[in-house]
């Protein structure tokens, strides 16, 4: 079996030699043996000991309370838990550190795409960014609520068509009528857009929206805040998270 030296010990572990010896003096770390000449001797049980003893130093617990931890009858049930804890904590910080990470990638594709750098166009992606998500959950429920009443016309004209059955039909007109406008609202008040000229981020009416020209995620309106007319970017401006 592996012995090891205080010198040797603290360097695997990454401390100092007087920390060792300090553990030592409290009694958390007594060496399994000592040479001839009275130097300190770690086992491989010493090493390990040694390193949740580090590891729990690294969460910030007192001393005396790592001494009675390791004096638990089951210790390692203890351990395990804390081990858990910093575990869950650290996925928290990556997953944060990854979102943030892609935040600016996407701020400095952005950027690319810009033909002038300004603090207006920071501003835009800034704003694009921050409901990117809410917006794509909002075409999806939109997306998903539209299939039933696009079952619903194309069972109504096979129907019409093979049977000569029309009044189906008729009835999806009518419930098409009604989700159109429902959704419409419901979409339209969930959206503002941003002006190209003068960067303000603006709310049209309803009937413009519906009747503008668009693409997937711009859309032809008059600015509100300047009066320019053209391609204005959709985003998310709803209240709800």
């Amino acid at each position: 079996m592996s012995k090891y030296t205080t010198g040797e010990i603290a360097k695997l572990c990454g401390v100092t030699v007087r920390t060792v010896q300090y553990y030592d003096t409290r009694g958390i770390l007594i060496p399994s043996e000592l040479s001839e000449g009275g130097r300190r001797l770690y086992s491989e049980d010493d090493l390990r000991r040694m390193k949740i003893i580090c590891f729990l130093r690294d969460l910030d617990i007192p001393i005396d309370a790592i001494s009675r931890i390791l004096k638990e009858e089951h210790p390692e049930k203890v351990i395990s838990l804390l081990i858990e804890q910093q575990e869950k904590a650290l996925t928290d910080e990556i997953s944060e550190k990854q979102e943030k990470l892609e935040k600016l990638c996407e701020l400095k594709n952005g950027l690319k795409s810009k033909e002038t750098f300004s603090l207006e166009s920071i501003g835009d992606i800034a704003i694009l960014m921050e409901g990117k998500k809410k917006l794509k959950r909002l075409r999806l429920m939109i997306l998903l609520t539209g299939i039933p009443v696009t079952a619903l016309q194309w069972f109504s004209i096979i129907l019409w068509i093979a049977k000569g059955i029309w009044w189906p039909f008729i009835i999806w007109v009518a419930v098409a009528a009604v989700w159109g406008i429902l959704i419409s609202r419901y979409y339209f008040n969930h959206v503002k857009y941003i002006c190209p000229e003068c960067h303000e981020v603006f709310k049209p009416t309803l009937k413009e929206a519906f009747r503008a020209n668009h693409t997937p995620t711009t859309r032809k309106l008059t600015c509100t805040a300047c009066g320019h007319k053209g391609f204005c970017v959709e985003v998310w401006g709803g209240n709800g998270k």
